[in-house]
Parts: structure tokens; sequence; C-alpha cells
């Protein structure tokens, strides 16, 4: 019978296996982080790595996701305390994701090679950040594209600058390149003028999406295909 302390212990045991792994990638690189190292760091059996964790991998993966959680939740603590300028917020949280990228490369790229299956929770919760603020964006008129496709090129852009820099030897790195490629992604997915002064019928319905859940008079199957014709209409222009 398993009781509430042992769940504890192992928890504990399992938190600190993890930090001292962390630790290990950060002071010394991916190649560092050998069951028996982490082991010796954390002051358990080698075995007990192999329980808690599965193997080596299932270790990484637990570690990017503690550090990413990390950040993930001082990213959800900014957006938060947004300003009222979602242009402003959006380059600070891309400027933050890069800095994150810059500072942890092992991890970075350790997270970035997860593989085609599916996202992590922390990756999935930093998404949801990114859709917040594209959110606001969309809210005050500014998207001249559909909220999706406006998510996918800024996160498409923020994760090829850093792979891109992290690629580079680090006194040969162009720092002013993760602000061009933000101006350059703004540039396509911006209006040029600020919420309803834009005419276009592209600014309109994506503005029109963000505010159709809250429509009153409409059932929730009337809202869904309205919200369908509004998608299709959108993803069927030619960039």
């Amino acid at each position: 019978m398993v009781t509430t302390q042992d769940t504890a212990s192992r928890d504990d045991v399992r938190a600190s296996i993890v930090v001292a792994a962390t630790e290990l990638l950060r002071e010394k690189g991916a190649s560092a982080v050998t069951t028996r190292a982490v082991a010796q760091a954390a002051g358990v059996q080698a075995p007990t790595i192999y329980r808690l964790f599965g193997d080596k991998d299932g270790l990484i993966d637990a570690v990017a996701e503690h550090v990413m959680a990390t950040y993930v939740s001082e990213k959800s603590a900014a957006t938060d305390d947004a300003t009222g300028d979602p242009v402003a917020d959006l380059r600070s949280g891309w400027r933050a994701h890069v800095e994150f990228g810059l500072t942890n490369p092992e991890l970075y790229a350790l997270i970035a090679a997860r593989g085609s299956g599916a996202p992590s929770p922390a990756t999935v919760a930093g998404l949801d950040v990114l859709r917040r603020r594209v959110r606001r964006l969309a809210t005050a008129g500014l998207l001249r594209v559909d909220e999706q496709r406006a998510l996918l090129m800024i996160h498409s852009a923020g994760n090829g600058t850093i792979l891109t820099l992290l690629g580079m030897p680090t006194d040969q790195r162009d720092l002013y390149l993760g602000e061009a490629m933000l101006d350059a992604v703004l540039t396509s997915i911006l209006a040029t003028t600020p919420a309803t002064p834009d005419p276009s019928t592209t600014a309109v319905a994506v503005t029109f999406a963000t505010v159709l859940p809250d429509l009153p008079g409409l059932t929730d199957a009337e809202r869904a295909l309205m919200a369908e014709w509004l998608h299709r209409s959108l993803t069927s222009r030619t960039p």
C-alpha cells in the first residue's frame, strides 16, 4: 500500500534529481548529463533514476519541462501585467523568448529537437501565452491575417531566429537579427492602421472573429457556423 508519505518522498527525490540534472546541463552541457553523474549529484543510486524516469531520455525531458515551465510561468505573469499597447507587449515577449534561448543553448536545442510527437505541456503553455498576445492584437483591429496564421508565423520566426543564432560562434552573432525578424513578421501580419479605421475586409473579419463568442442572440451551433465561415474566408485568401 502506497501512503501519502511515500508519495511525498518519491516526489521530493524526483525533484532533487531534476534539479541536479538541470545544474549539470547548465554548467557542463548535455553531454555531462549522464545517469551516473546525475545520481552522484543528487545523492541517489542510478536505479532510482530509471525507476522514476524510465531512462535517460525521460530524465532529460523532465529537466526540459522543469526549466521551460519556470520560464512559462514568468511569461504568464508578464502577460497578466501587460501594458495597453499590444504591439509593445508582443515585442517584450519576443525579446524574452530570444533571451531565454540564447541563455539556455543546450536546453533550448534539446527542447527544439523533441521530435514530431505531441508537444510538452510547458510548450503548450508557452504557446497559450503567445496566443493571448495575438488575441489582443486582433481585438485592437491590428491583424491583417487570421489569429492562427499570426501565431504560427511569430512562433516559427522566433524559433528559427534562436536556432540560427545558436548555430553561430558567439562573437559572430548578429545581435540585431531578432529585432529585424520581428519587424519583418509584424510587417506581414499587422494592418497599416489601428483598430476600425482599417477598412480592409480581412482586418474587419479578424476583428469580428474575436467578439463572435460573445455575440448575443445566437446558439452555439450558429456561432460555430459563423466562425467556420470566417475561417474559410480568411484562409482562402492569397498571401
